[in-house]
């Protein structure tokens, strides 16, 4: 009997741990999307430095990458893990989960924390994040962004360019310069908050109801838009 009882208890043990296991990819997805948004909000916080307001008012979509792991000396090799929105008919869209890794990262040597953001200015960059793997350099546009929040943005660059990438780094918030990292869509998550048969194209049209989990991530896009109308 005795034994059976502790075969019991073992029984009672690995179902929870299953279902902590089978949990951990949502929770993952929220505290991603929390990160995410506070990242949003402290950067747009700062009262000189940031994305300039002409950035924001054109941007497509906006993803963010909470943490970048740095790989060695400086990032080859190594990435983070990110949520991304687009702006629809009917404002901006559920978030779609990505991860990013490889190529050139800029010149954050040494930063053990940096925050990413990445601004899709035109429908080309919009289309490239909607598919299931790209790669930044290769065919598409990237460039360091500008920075300031009133700086006026070289027309140009904001008109050709289809993705604008910013990092902070133990407070310093600049434009970065990242060539050849491969972003692709992040299947496990995707399909734990979405199901199975759910496509990156629909969460990014607005097809997808958002969850409620994402509420920090997209409320701090929605504050970011607003400042940018209000202060431009």
């Amino acid at each position: 009997m005795k034994i059976l009882k502790q075969l019991g208890a073992a029984v009672v043990v690995l179902s929870l741990a299953s279902l902590s296991w089978a949990d951990n990819p949502r929770l993952e997805a929220k505290n991603r999307l929390q990160s995410a948004g506070h990242v949003l909000s402290s950067i747009m916080a700062a009262p000189d430095k940031g994305i300039p307001n002409e950035v924001l008012e054109h941007a497509k979509c906006i993803a963010v990458v909470p943490t970048l792991v740095k790989g060695g000396f400086v990032f080859g090799g190594e990435g983070g893990e990110g949520v991304a929105s687009c702006r629809t008919e009917h404002g901006w869209s559920a978030p779609a989960f990505f991860v990013i890794g490889g190529g050139s990262w800029g010149l954050q040597i040494g930063a053990e924390d940096v925050n990413l953001v990445m601004v899709f200015e035109n429908k080309k960059g919009m289309q490239r994040l909607m598919s299931s793997k790209f790669k930044l350099g290769a065919g598409g546009s990237v460039a360091a962004g500008p920075v300031g929040r009133s700086a006026s943005a070289d027309t140009n660059l904001t008109m050709n360019t289809e993705i604008l990438t910013y990092s902070r780094a133990k407070g310093v918030f600049a434009g970065l310069t990242l060539h050849g990292a491969v972003i692709k869509r992040d299947s496990d998550v995707m399909k734990n908050v979405y199901g199975t048969d759910t496509t990156t194209r629909s969460v990014l049209t607005g097809q997808v109801k958002t969850p409620p989990m994402a509420d920090p991530f997209i409320d701090a896009i929605h504050h970011a838009m607003h400042q940018a109308r209000v202060s431009g």
